[in-house]
């Protein structure tokens, strides 16, 4: 019951999304990433009137607030004497700066010269030497240094940032793993800046893509040190001017706690782990590829799962065949019960710091592109994702 009506208290603080807007999201995100042009128009054609609330999710009240807290006159007076320097230009880094120029921002961006990103940059409207600089040199000149490379990136690159965040300055980040964990990354920010946190809850194509279509994504916001007196402040208008919609408070722990979790179980690796299985189960008992997959993940991604994210489970039971509807509450059950012992050992993996240190040893390595396209391949090439790759082709958006 507390799950169900904190699910409520969620759905009821998202913008507002048609039905078309949902089934274009995936289609708009690689070309609405860059597409500045569109921002103010869509902006202005569905952005929506509300504010800072209290909500009761699930028995707790709870703060949020919204965009309009936040127009672009406030964004504008708040940073005024601002220069935004974006450091990283990755999916997150590439919206966020995109998304703060748009909202009229004094933005830079700071990447390794000449390099892929710094191409990529230039054909996004940054200049070299006006608005697209070295890291060093962008975090020189930024009075808000945004953080946005990888975490091990961060690590790496923290020995050549850390001269440049200097008293007054702000260092902002979209995830607290790189201080939370500052035993493995090294990463301390001095005592005279504010550090500050929005952590946008999807990948930098939804942030820009949402942003575009005038809602916003949902982020949290955290302040890990607050010198100025008015980093909290700061905090949610930087939230804002990225492209969130509505923001929620957390801290830095808790954010990289929960992130980390939540990745490696039902957002990604537990989907993985229970689609793979489900998948092997039929094909062992005589069923085809296409029925398969399409009992295991078309259905659930392309019917089931866009229903129960607008509606609720309770609302997807109820309006399921009575037979689903039955079995599918008694097997509930089985799956928590043999899954919460696996999130419960997860939970410790990522808060004892082995998922973190795994994450840094890994990602750091060399040949750490090699040994990623070689994991990618494995899945890329299993039955049920070849088999996947025809079925998505039948898909009636794929008929040419």
């Amino acid at each position: 019951m507390l799950f169900r009506t904190a699910i409520a208290a969620v759905r009821a603080a998202r913008p507002a999304v048609s039905q078309s807007m949902s089934r274009n999201m995936s289609a708009l995100a690689g070309a609405a990433l860059r597409n500045s042009a569109a921002a103010p128009k869509l902006s202005a054609r569905l952005g929506q009137v509300r504010g800072v609330k209290t909500l009761d999710f699930a028995g707790t009240s709870e703060t949020v607030w919204e965009r309009s807290d936040f127009p672009r006159e406030k964004l504008a007076q708040l940073f005024k004497n601002d220069t935004m320097a974006v450091l990283g230009y990755g999916t997150q880094g590439m919206a966020q700066s995109l998304n703060m120029r748009d909202n009229g921002l004094n933005v830079i961006v700071g990447v390794r010269e000449n390099g892929a990103s710094w191409k990529q940059a230039i054909a996004d409207g940054w200049v070299p030497g006006k608005t697209l600089f070295s890291m060093e040199a962008a975090a020189e000149k930024g009075t808000v240094i945004s953080f946005l490379l990888s975490d091990a990136g961060q690590k790496d690159a923290w020995p050549l940032i850390a001269p440049y965040v200097t008293k007054g300055k702000t260092l902002f980040f979209s995830h607290g793993f790189g201080v939370v964990f500052h035993h493995q990354t090294g990463i301390v920010p001095p005592k005279d800046v504010d550090v500050i946190l929005a952590a946008p809850k999807g990948s930098g194509y939804t942030v820009r893509s949402l942003f575009l279509e005038g809602r916003g994504i949902n982020s949290s916001v955290a302040i890990y040190q607050d010198v100025s007196g008015k980093a909290r402040e700061r905090a949610f208008g930087m939230g804002v001017a990225i492209g969130s919609g509505y923001l929620y408070e957390t801290t830095f722990e808790k954010e990289v706690y929960s992130d980390l979790t939540g990745e490696r179980g039902v957002l990604m690796g537990a989907i993985q782990g229970f689609f793979q299985a489900q998948y092997e189960v039929l094909r062992a008992a005589g069923h085809s590829p296409s029925e398969a997959f399409n009992e295991t993940v078309e259905e659930a991604t392309q019917s089931l799962y866009p229903l129960i994210g607008a509606k609720g489970m309770d609302w997807m039971y109820a309006n399921c065949s009575t037979t689903a509807r039955r079995g599918a509450l008694d097997w509930a059950p089985e799956f928590y019960k043999c899954s919460k012992p696996v999130f419960q050992r997860l939970y410790e993996s990522v808060a004892n710091g082995t998922e973190s240190q795994r994450s840094i040893t890994e990602n750091g390595r060399p040949d750490y592109r090699e040994r990623f396209e070689a994991e990618l391949k494995e899945i890329r090439e299993s039955e049920m994702w070849r088999a996947g790759v025809t079925v998505r082709s039948l898909r009636p958006e794929n008929q040419k």
